[in-house]
């Protein structure tokens, strides 16, 4: 197996929205803002070759058809994923599985993209499967009011009419060397995926650990639609990395990519931050 990480660009959201309940006092120690209490966050993709032949790519990015609605974030060093694809060897038409952890913009932007002269979205990555938690599709669909603005449908509706959309309502496997696992709270339905890397299990935690600095089991989001539910979900997803020793990969981290775990005196803390190699996992540690 051979994972890579992707940065498809960043954005500034606000500390006290990414932190929730904590103090700044407390929280700033952990992670930088500038003047404006905004901090920067990166989009981090994955890319997964399993030696069952599958190309899965988690999570597209913002991608750049909706750059004006969301100006608020103040996008930067936004990539062409496609390309970012090419010089890993990978064309749009390789990749076999798209695993979205869910449906907010800034996961699933580049899932379509827009043709021209027509500006109609089409799929981005033509063969591939898209995989999606069944009650984030419904979510998607018919959000509630604090979701509406973070879902567009040119981003996923034209992969539904276009017969790709695997929604998943239970844990799956999606090969021998992958599988995808269903967490709520900050929205519901999200999935994270394992892999079982030469390395150990590899997690793509999604927003249930969004951060390095979120691994403290009650530092929640306040983007976390159903916030004591986050706090359970993440003790369940940080236990099993504790005792599996497990790398989680943090997908707004712009300052840590993946780390393991520790637990000392029932607090869970950044154990030893993994060292990439021109963006890959080594496949020792």
């Amino acid at each position: 197996m051979k994972i890579e990480l992707i940065e498809s660009g960043y954005f500034l959201a606000d500390g006290g929205a990414m932190f929730g309940a904590i103090p700044k006092l407390a929280w700033k120690r952990r992670y930088p803002c500038n003047d404006e209490n905004q901090c920067r966050l990166t989009m981090r993709c994955v890319l997964v070759r399993t030696g069952c032949g599958r190309v899965i790519l988690i999570d597209t990015g913002a991608g750049n058809k909706q750059l004006k609605a969301l100006s608020y974030y103040k996008f930067s060093e936004l990539i062409d994923l496609e390309e970012a694809l090419l010089s890993k060897g990978v064309t749009a038409d390789m990749v076999t599985d798209v695993v979205l952890s869910h449906l907010h913009f800034d996961h699933c932007g580049y899932a379509t993209v827009k043709d021209s002269p027509s500006h109609s979205a089409r799929p981005a990555f033509p063969n591939a499967t898209y995989w999606v938690g069944e009650t984030q599709w419904n979510n998607f669909i018919h959000p509630t009011p604090l979701e509406a603005d973070a879902y567009f449908p040119e981003n996923l509706l034209p992969v539904q009419e276009s017969g790709k959309l695997s929604l998943v309502s239970e844990d799956t496997d999606l090969c021998q060397e992958v599988s995808l696992r269903l967490y709520n709270g900050h929205t519901p339905g999200q999935l994270a995926v394992y892999m079982n890397h030469p390395s150990g299990t590899v997690v793509f935690a999604g927003d249930v650990i969004p951060l390095a600095a979120s691994v403290s089991a009650e530092w929640i989001s306040a983007y976390d639609t159903y916030p004591v539910i986050s706090y359970h979900e993440k003790v369940r997803m940080l236990e099993e990395a504790v005792q599996q020793k497990q790398i989680l990969i943090y997908c707004h981290d712009a300052y840590t990519a993946c780390s393991t775990i520790k637990k000392i005196n029932n607090f869970y803390k950044v154990d030893k931050k993994i060292a990439l190699q021109d963006g890959e996992l080594p496949q020792c540690q």
